[in-house]
């Protein structure tokens, strides 16, 4: 990691909102940093997996739009996966996972993961309690193979009160552009509070090793909460700032000029309304 990662806390006061400026220009360095990492993570073929869970309206989606914003889809891979087909269904659970596992030189973010299974299909009853069981017992070796293979495994439950779960959830409702957000699985969840909670505590008994630990990220504060995981998760990737080489920009080839522009006179233009 590089060593201007550093910064003066003292402008963040604790019982306070980070102001707008102060936040965007902290994001946009740590972005910088995840562009560095990215060259370490391309020019050493390393594999990086970052799973983020929590309840809904944690703020998973805005925490990996920050992570991906600036940096090359071709590396940084976001994952959410639908409702499993019928297809699917047949199959070894972990089979869907391992298909988005990442190649060398890429990061797959999953927007909740494998642990479904051990939440909302727990919870829901998606699946059985043999099924569940069996899950439960055996995602530590799951895990402990990625790592014995060389993938950088980074788990983070994202933590929201249950006060600002329901203001973020009258949000979505009372936003049309937010609407969307909101299904009836998200209330069902809402009505269910303590049961989720009772599933997180077992996937914490069940999967918080030293080897795969569990870090939890407080989200009340969506500024705070992002400054701080993505702080972290630099910090957990061994990555050094490497030359950039930067192709110089070439004259045109005027040997085979020709008025380029008048070709397209007569297309199909967008109305300039704007």
């Amino acid at each position: 990691m590089s060593e201007n990662m550093s910064v003066d806390r003292s402008s963040f006061p604790r019982k306070e909102k980070i102001k707008r400026k102060v936040y965007e220009a902290e994001l946009e360095r740590l972005q910088v940093e995840l562009v560095k990492m990215q060259l370490w993570v391309r020019r050493t073929q390393a594999r990086i997996v970052v799973v983020f869970e929590g309840r809904d309206a944690a703020g998973k989606g805005g925490m990996i739009k920050r992570i991906t914003e600036r940096v090359s889809p071709r590396v940084f891979r976001a994952v959410a996966l639908p409702v499993p087909s019928d297809r699917e269904k047949s199959q070894l659970y972990m089979q869907r996972y391992f298909a988005h596992l990442p190649a060398g030189g890429e990061v797959v973010l999953f927007d909740r993961s494998w642990y479904n299974r051990l939440g909302v299909e727990r919870v829901m009853g998606f699946c059985t309690e043999e099924e569940y069981l069996h899950f439960r017992k055996n995602v530590m070796e799951y895990e402990h193979t990625f790592i014995e293979d060389g993938i950088i495994l980074i788990k983070y439950w994202l933590s929201v009160s249950s006060e600002e779960q329901e203001r973020r959830f009258q949000k979505r409702i009372e936003d049309p552009m937010r609407q969307w957000k909101l299904s009836p699985m998200d209330t069902e969840a809402r009505r269910r509070w303590f049961e989720y909670s009772r599933a997180r505590d077992d996937m914490f008994e069940a999967s918080d090793t030293d080897f795969a630990p569990w870090y939890v990220v407080r989200t009340d504060d969506k500024r705070r909460a992002r400054l701080n995981c993505i702080s972290h998760l630099l910090s957990m990737v061994p990555y050094q700032e490497l030359p950039r080489e930067i192709p110089p920009l070439p004259e045109r080839d005027m040997s085979t000029a020709y008025d380029d522009r008048k070709t397209l006179e007569d297309r199909r233009f967008v109305p300039e309304k704007y």
